[in-house]
């Protein structure tokens, strides 16, 4: 039987340690969508933070909506900063998506940046691998795969992100409702495939992405 880690400050505390002054979780979703924009979060705590009040945080998969809702909240009652950023269907259109994550991470870096006294020393906890072309460059970065299962950071940042672009994806569903967007978010579930298939595609969605081979 396997059991379940739950994400803490280990690896925060390392870096806390090692007198970095702020270390910053971030993640991404919606890079696998078939619509709608690709959203990021960053988020700081402060190393005095009080885990406890920070238990159901997980990532964001592994939270239940209307937990991750509550979760949303906590998280930004207690960060001493944190941020949402999102980069549009038209640029992801243009660039694609691998260009699109990479901005996506430096708008929310940079929105960081200016909430805090950059004397200050930094470090970022990736989920997954570590990014070219992030302020601070690769040394200031550590990646770690499955991040958000196991760094309160990245699994804060992945609930903000997340809650943020289903909200999104959901408003969406009001114009778009053939495609059912406030139950798919934008990802190629058979029922938002077959509505290609008969409506064709929508403003929202990805004509970088090759989708016929998904139909």
């Amino acid at each position: 039987m396997r059991i379940m880690t739950k994400p803490s400050f280990k690896e925060e505390t390392k870096l806390w340690r090692s007198n970095i002054d702020f270390v910053i979780g971030i993640d991404e979703v919606g890079r696998g969508a078939f619509a709608g924009p690709i959203v990021a979060a960053g988020v700081i705590f402060d190393k005095k933070t009080n885990i406890e009040l920070l238990w159901d945080i997980n990532d964001s998969k592994l939270v239940k909506p209307v937990l991750r809702k509550k979760c949303a909240e906590i998280i930004k009652q207690n960060a001493l900063f944190w941020t949402i950023e999102q980069v549009d269907i038209n640029f992801i259109n243009k660039y694609g998506i691998g260009k699109a994550n990479s901005a996506v991470f430096r708008k929310v870096l940079r929105s960081l940046l200016l909430q805090f006294d950059t004397n200050k020393s930094f470090h970022i906890l990736i989920d997954g691998f570590h990014k070219k072309y992030l302020p601070g460059g690769i040394k200031r970065q550590k990646g770690i795969v499955k991040g958000d299962q196991m760094s309160l950071s990245i699994a804060a940042a992945s609930i903000l992100a997340k809650v943020y672009r289903d909200d999104l994806m959901k408003t969406a569903s009001r114009e778009f409702s053939v495609y059912k967007f406030g139950r798919n978010k934008g990802y190629g579930t058979l029922n938002h495939r077959l509505a290609i298939r008969k409506f064709g595609l929508s403003s929202l969605h990805r004509t970088s992405f090759n989708l016929i081979p998904y139909l």
